[in-house]
């Protein structure tokens, strides 16, 4: 069973979220208005998701909410007003996995539950939509290589698999790929891991979000 907690000011949307989350069949551990309250709640509790408003009451700063919730060893789930771009790409920056506007339909929002419990990155296209409407967001450049290296990699192949597709040395695919996250961190947004590399590759728009009504990749 997927255990969720969920942080929000709003009592109805606590609320609202608890019942759907219920409904689905999912566990829910606690709610709270602020991270504080959240972790009093779960007091050292295993918890799978944790569904994050971004701008909550208490004035507390989004990656430190983020990190916090982390700390408790849950992946978070951004739940969020569309429109506040700079704190989504605070939240993403700070290893959020994913991000759900609160306008999307309810069973969105307990689909990309599911998809967080699991481990995965919640490759959607609100990220990209946030991201390209964010004129302080660095992307790295990266050569027409490295990019059909980060795109193969990031998609699932293995590196072997990678250069073989490329028609390269495996050596050579491994350079390209500690080149790309050299890159990264050059420009703030370090990738250490293959899942960072997806959503890095997401963010600049390398690989196609999914669309937020489907869930099929748009192209």
């Amino acid at each position: 069973m997927v255990r969720v907690a969920i942080v929000d000011d709003h009592e109805s949307v606590r609320l609202g979220l608890k019942a759907a989350c219920i409904d689905a069949g999912y566990e829910v551990l606690g709610t709270g208005a602020t991270v504080d309250e959240l972790v009093e709640v779960l007091a050292g509790r295993e918890c799978d998701v944790v569904v994050l408003d971004l701008s909550l009451g208490d004035g507390s700063r989004v990656t430190d909410n983020v990190k916090r919730v982390q700390g408790t060893g849950a992946a978070v789930l951004v739940h969020s007003i569309a429109d506040r771009v700079a704190n989504v790409r605070e939240a993403l920056a700070a290893g959020a996995a994913g991000v759900i506007p609160k306008s999307f339909p309810t069973t969105t929002v307990m689909a990309a539950i599911a998809t967080v419990a699991k481990g995965e990155v919640l490759n959607n296209l609100e990220w990209a939509t946030a991201i390209d409407a964010d004129t302080d967001f660095a992307k790295a450049q990266l050569g027409r290589r490295e990019r059909d290296v980060l795109h193969l990699y990031a998609s699932g192949l293995p590196l072997k698999a990678v250069a073989e597709q490329l028609g390269i040395a495996n050596s050579t695919a491994r350079e390209y790929l500690d080149r790309i996250r050299v890159k990264y961190v050059e420009v703030g947004r370090p990738a250490p891991t293959k899942v960072d590399l997806l959503r890095r590759a997401v963010e600049d728009g390398i690989l196609p979000g999914l669309d937020s009504d489907t869930g099929n990749a748009r192209a």
